[in-house]
């Protein structure tokens, strides 16, 4: 897309409309500044999503959506073209930008083909993530399958597109060279778009491309960017993530009904929505300069990412989620491990039920208490697997060659160990409705504290309404903008929470706190919680206080075993929570015992229970 003139003085904007196009529902934000300069969120309106029968037409449901705004704010936001008003005419007629993201359609299907699986694969999974795809298959040389297996699988996918990585520059030639002849006999057609060329990124050893190109540069729509893994010790995402980005928007995006249309109305370029949430999330890395794991949980995926040291990744787990896929959650993670959250007795078989329930019926909501508990119990589950998934991929590189000596000399794992530092963790924040729309914040903290199981000192926030892709796109072009309007109106402080890392015996001295002028004893196998909201009502910004954390000689909070820490933490909804129950998180094998713990902890939260 060539450059939009209203894009010049995009940071002089003082109205923005942004839409998000999911599968289901079509949001849309209206942001402006306020009188004293900052950005707020001034109202927000959705509608069904019509890219599919009987509309087919994306913009359709745009349109719907901002004739909420309209209808809200007073102003008027479509032209007399039927399309957003832009620039702004006057107060109250148009906006200055108007952005959009989408995950409609089915969102970026990909398969990526690398020559060694824990590898050239691997980058090529972090590449193709890291852009908002949804990766449907991985294909290596030792993926232990028959080259037969390999063809018959790609004809049946149909992904949007291929990124294809391998070997080192100067490395491998034969491995990339089968490949493609594997590609040529496969013969495999886009998604989107009849009679069109499938779109293949290659992302391999520069040496091997000429003889690639000479076998599919007729049959695909090929283009070469810069190898993923030029050495084995250094990796190059930036240019295939970039790469995917543009081809989505021509190949992809072209050939969804109604997008060809709202290419045309926005001030840039429309973003995938996983990527435009990753956006945010490394902005708001970047600029406080801490870790960040963030997590997104729909009715049928899980995205999880996470900035650690800098370094951003993303996963997406397709087959979890709450409603469409929970049954996928169920199989994955066993019954027993979903009712061990469960503050009460329940059949494997009634348990089975309801959740095949609720994937038939997947727009219901929980009526009943046990029914909100059980959905939570399957959230922490979903939560739990889509993390060791994340986990499994944001790490180093696999391969590089590290210097042995004493200490490692038996370390098997050598390079490829997790990015993931729960101790180093800053802020986790969650989204998706189960998260966003829990009935009680305290439920969502706890929620996140059981997947996750931070360590040490952690802010927990929830998003509170789903902008962060609105808030994505918006952060390329208007990063200030984005980040008043992600503190002020969509990040939700729950508190700290401030979990020893360790394992005693139940109720034997865990940590002692001294919090506002009191210390305490807080037990092991127990969850305490002190009071500490927002200043000027919960309009106002966290309060935060200095803390003194001094955990006994079994346990660490951060500086090493019995070593005190102080700091200040902030407040939120919750407060400060320590959670003192013990890392790794240990449930009682027994059920009354279980049952009986687990009440215990939802009252410490003040959480109702089931009488």
């Amino acid at each position: 897309m060539s450059e939009n003139p209203v894009l010049k003085d995009a940071t002089r904007a003082r109205s923005i409309l942004a839409t998000d196009c999911g599968s289901t529902t079509t949001k849309a934000i209206l942001i402006e500044q306020q009188p004293d300069g900052e950005y707020r969120l001034v109202v927000r309106g959705e509608a069904p999503t019509t890219v599919e029968a009987p509309f087919d037409d994306v913009t359709v449901g745009v349109v719907n959506a901002v004739r909420e705004i309209e209808e809200l704010s007073g102003k008027r936001l479509i032209g007399d073209d039927g399309k957003p008003l832009t620039p702004a005419q006057d107060d109250k007629n148009g906006v200055d930008l108007y952005l959009s993201t989408s995950s409609a359609g089915g969102g970026l299907q990909m398969t990526v083909t690398g020559v060694v699986m824990k590898m050239s694969a691997e980058s090529a999974q972090r590449a193709a993530l890291g852009a908002g795809a949804i990766i449907i298959d991985v294909i290596a040389v030792d993926d232990n399958r028959k080259e037969h297996e390999r063809v018959e699988r790609l004809r049946q996918l149909r992904p949007d597109m291929i990124l294809m990585s391998g070997g080192t520059d100067g490395g491998t030639v034969s491995h990339l060279v089968e490949m493609s002849e594997m590609l040529v006999s496969a013969d495999p057609r886009p998604r989107l778009g009849i009679g069109l060329k499938l779109p293949i990124i290659y992302a391999g050893n520069k040496g091997a491309y000429a003889q690639v190109d000479e076998l599919l540069g007729e049959k695909v729509a090929l283009r070469q960017v810069e190898n993923l893994r030029p050495t084995m010790d250094r990796e190059n995402l930036i240019p295939a993530r970039e790469a995917i980005h543009d081809l989505f928007l021509e190949h992809v995006m072209q050939q969804a009904p109604g997008y060809g249309k709202l290419t045309t109305w926005t001030s840039a370029d429309i973003m995938s929505t996983p990527n435009a949430v990753g956006k945010i999330m490394q902005a708001i890395a970047e600029q406080r300069n801490i870790n960040v794991l963030g997590v997104d949980i729909g009715g049928a995926t899980t995205d999880v990412f996470s900035v650690f040291k800098g370094i951003f990744n993303r996963t997406v787990s397709a087959n979890l989620g709450m409603s469409y896929s929970i049954c996928n959650v169920l199989t994955e993670a066993k019954v027993e491990n979903i009712k061990r959250w469960l503050p009460f007795p329940i059949e494997d078989a009634d348990l089975r039920n309801q959740l095949r329930n609720k994937m038939i019926r997947p727009t219901t909501i929980p009526q009943r208490l046990m029914d909100l508990q059980v959905e939570q119990a399957v959230c922490r589950e979903a939560l739990r697997l889509a993390f060791d998934h994340h986990k499994s991929l944001a790490r180093g590189l696999t391969g590089v060659a590290t210097e042995k000596n004493i200490g490692n000399i038996f370390d098997t794992a050598g390079t490829g160990k997790t990015l993931v530092n729960m101790m180093a963790l800053d802020m986790i924040v969650g989204s998706g409705g189960v998260l966003s729309h829990a009935p009680r914040r305290e439920q969502s903290a706890l929620m996140m504290m059981d997947a996750y199981q931070p360590e040490g000192v952690t802010l927990l926030t929830v998003d509170s309404i789903f902008m962060m892709p609105q808030l994505g796109v918006l952060s390329v072009v208007h990063p200030a903008a984005a980040t008043q309007v992600f503190e002020r109106d969509c990040l939700i402080y729950l508190g700290t929470c401030i979990a020893p890392v360790g394992i005693a015996k139940e109720g034997e001295p865990c940590v002692s706190v001294t919090f506002q002028g009191k210390t305490e004893s807080i037990p092991f196998g127990t969850i305490k919680v002190y009071p500490l909201g927002f200043k000027n009502g919960k309009d106002g910004e966290p309060e935060s206080e200095e803390i003194t954390i001094t955990p006994t000689r079994h346990f660490d909070v951060g500086a090493g075993k019995g070593q005190e820490i102080r700091q200040k933490v902030q407040g939120g909804v919750c407060g400060i929570i320590i959670d003192a129950r013990g890392r790794p998180l240990q449930l009682l094998s027994e059920d009354g015992a279980r049952v009986s713990k687990l009440a215990q902890w939802l009252r410490a939260m003040n959480i109702p229970t089931v009488e």
